[in-house]
């Protein structure tokens, strides 16, 4: 039988912190999610002055990450290249930067989904996330 590493929860509380720590340093007001591998919402947190939508926003950028084991941006790339119809795909909502998934030995266990501030920034907080594992 395989077996794969996953995040707990103390991993997950170490993730949020420091995507935290990256929006504060910043001064912005942005929703972090946090999801597992089959893109469950394992942490979500909005932070003050964040938009109400961003605390929708940044689950589904994560679940899109997690279940595609690759970044959000991927699928906003393709769809912004003329590729309309894989707004049809199935189970992909969040198809906007801003969504990273944790990779670990070649495994994805999870990713980090961020809504709040510009797409590329988004995506600077979920990464300063998933390096605190590091």
């Amino acid at each position: 039988m395989k077996q794969k590493p996953f995040i707990g929860l103390d991993e997950v509380k170490r993730i949020a912190a420091a995507a935290e720590a990256e929006a504060v340093a910043n001064q912005w007001a942005v929703s972090i999610a946090i999801v597992d591998d089959g893109g469950h919402l394992l942490w979500l947190q909005r932070l003050d002055g964040a938009a109400a939508i961003s605390a929708q926003i940044a689950p589904a950028k994560a679940n899109t990450a997690a279940l595609g084991r690759r970044e959000s941006k991927v699928y906003e790339d393709i769809v912004n290249q003329g590729r309309v119809s894989f707004l049809s795909a199935p189970g992909l909502s969040g198809l906007l930067e801003g969504g990273v998934p944790i990779m670990v030995e070649g495994f994805c266990l999870g990713a980090v989904g961020v809504s709040g501030v510009k797409s590329s920034e988004d995506a600077q907080i979920a990464r300063a996330g998933i390096a605190a594992l590091a």
